[in-house]
C-alpha cells in the first residue's frame, strides 16, 4: 500500500501526515472514521492553514508549547508541528473531552515530532 502523506498542498504550507515506522497514521486514522461534515470542518482549516500560511484564530489554531499546535474544530484536536519551513506535520488527533489537553496526546505528538525529524535526517522518512 502506498502512503498518501500530503493532506492539502497549500499555496503557502503543505499540510502531511505523519506515519509511524509500521507505516500506521493515527492522525488520518481519526480523520477517516469522523463524520462527511466534521471532516469537511477540519479540512477547512487545511485549507486555511495551507493557504495563509498562519491562522491567529486560538479558537481553531493553538500553540500548545514544545514546538507543537493543535487544529481545533468543535471537540476534534489534530496535533501537528511545523517543518523545515514550509510543512505542517500531522501527528495524532483525540477527542477532546476534558478542559486540558491529555498529557498522553501531547506525548505522542512530540515522540513523532522527534521520530520524524530523526527519519528525515536520516534519509528514511519518504522511502
Amino acid at each position: 500500500m502506498k502512503k498518501e502523506f500530503i493532506a492539502y498542498a497549500g499555496e503557502k504550507l503543505i499540510i502531511e501526515w505523519y506515519f509511524d515506522n509500521r507505516d500506521k497514521s493515527q492522525g488520518l486514522d481519526y480523520f477517516e472514521k469522523l463524520p462527511k461534515a466534521r471532516q469537511n470542518k477540519i479540512f477547512y482549516l487545511f485549507r486555511w492553514l495551507g493557504n495563509s500560511g498562519k491562522i491567529l484564530n486560538q479558537k481553531k489554531f493553538r500553540y500548545e508549547g514544545d514546538k507543537i499546535y493543535a487544529l481545533k474544530v468543535s471537540q476534534d484536536r489534530f496535533l501537528c508541528f511545523f517543518f523545515d519551513g514550509n510543512k505542517v506535520i500531522i501527528t495524532n488527533a483525540y477527542q477532546k473531552k476534558t478542559a486540558k489537553m491529555p498529557p498522553k496526546e501531547k506525548e505522542k505528538s512530540l515522540n513523532a515530532r522527534k521520530n520524524y525529524i530523526d527519519w528525515c535526517k536520516e534519509g528514511r522518512y519518504y522511502e
